[in-house]
């Protein structure tokens, strides 16, 4: 694994200087110092006419998925080429934190709050030495955007509150913890005085300045959509659960012409599976399941990654791009990302494999 490791990095040298003009999904992607992008699980926040790509910083070795470093961030004004932030959020040598060294921190998202002006940072977190079974969301904030970002808490959240429902929801569709009706729903009522498990995890700011929380709960078999408090920071209690029994995780959330549409994966592991994607008039629901949005070679596997966020394009209409990881737990560092351009058919959306591909492909008529 070290002899891997340092082959993709003499590869990501070998690329350095070379200013890039286009993406090429799975291959080795250097920043500005020629070292391949260490920012997995990940997300971006468009701020000052800048991008800023959060993720899990991995090492190479026998660490796997724990969190020995922190949160790194890189920052872009075309997307093709990344300079260093630094870590923005670091774990603690303090053993008995919640974001000790060597716990589990995955897909930190960051969103911007206009109010308070704070950088408001959540992550799925797991507890050192404990697997996964914590399942908690966890709270970072800064007053910069690369950071450093300060630990503030982590919990399960809702505890007690009971899911929301769309007018004309069936009794029989809504949760009775005096009498589960399924498997699901068994995990929903024995999570509800602790608050529901939270693992993959997204956030989403919308037109009118209101943010959530999408996460996997209830053992991964129900997707939570939260809406988070005015300032980011905390839960309101009101949430609706988004394809309850079917075992989804790693969500990606986006807006287009006024329809709510959702990505995420089916749950195997590190193997990839086929996406799976959702769509709805009002972020509340009710969501519709469409099958996999990827067509094509490797489109049953997501051409072996796995979705972590959709970014909308600035600037550009109907411009949004579907990143993905692929993971490779063996030698996480080694982890390649997957970006390809959504292409939107009505109101359906589609994503095929392209080995090299640029913004301009946002300007041809056909990803109309």
């Amino acid at each position: 694994m070290l002899l891997l490791s340092v082959v993709f990095q003499v590869e990501a040298q070998d690329l350095a200087g070379k200013r890039s003009t286009s993406f090429q999904p799975g291959v080795i992607w250097p920043d500005n110092n020629g070292v391949h992008i260490n920012a997995h699980g990940g997300g971006i926040l468009y701020q000052n006419k800048t991008y800023y790509w959060f993720g899990e910083h991995k090492i190479a070795g026998g660490a796997g998925n724990r969190a020995m470093v922190g949160v790194h961030c890189y920052s872009s004004k075309d997307l093709y080429n990344w300079k260093d932030e630094g870590i923005a959020l670091s774990v603690s040598p303090d053993t008995t934190s919640d974001i000790a060294k060597g716990c589990i921190l995955e897909r930190p998202k960051v969103i911007y709050n206009k109010k308070t002006k704070k950088y408001v940072m959540w992550f799925h977190l797991e507890l050192l030495g404990k697997g996964y079974k914590a399942a908690r969301t966890g709270l970072a904030v800064s007053n910069k955007v690369n950071g450093p970002y300060r630990f503030i808490k982590s919990y399960r959240p809702n505890a007690g509150k009971m899911p929301f429902y769309p007018e004309g929801t069936p009794e029989s569709e809504k949760v009775n913890c005096a009498s589960p009706a399924t498997k699901s729903d068994g995990f929903f009522c024995r999570d509800l005085p602790g608050g529901q498990m939270a693992r993959d995890m997204n956030l989403f700011v919308d037109d009118d300045g209101k943010a959530y929380h999408v996460f996997s709960a209830e053992e991964n078999f129900t997707l939570d959509i939260a809406e988070l408090s005015d300032d980011y920071t905390s839960h309101t209690g009101k949430f609706v659960r988004v394809y309850a029994g079917h075992q989804t995780e790693a969500p990606a959330i986006f807006k287009h012409n006024g329809t709510y549409y959702m990505i995420g994966s089916g749950t195997t592991g590190w193997a990839p599976n086929p996406a799976r994607w959702f769509s709805a008039k009002s972020i509340w629901g009710p969501w519709t399941y469409h099958g996999n949005p990827c067509v094509g070679d490797g489109s049953q596997i997501t051409f072996g990654g796995q979705s972590t966020y959709v970014l909308p394009v600035a600037g550009k209409k109907d411009a949004f791009i579907f990143m993905a990881d692929k993971w490779t737990p063996k030698d996480a560092i080694d982890g390649r990302y997957l970006w390809l351009p959504i292409t939107f058919k009505g109101d359906d959306i589609e994503i095929k494999w392209l080995d090299n591909w640029n913004l301009d492909f946002f300007n041809d008529k056909r990803s109309k």
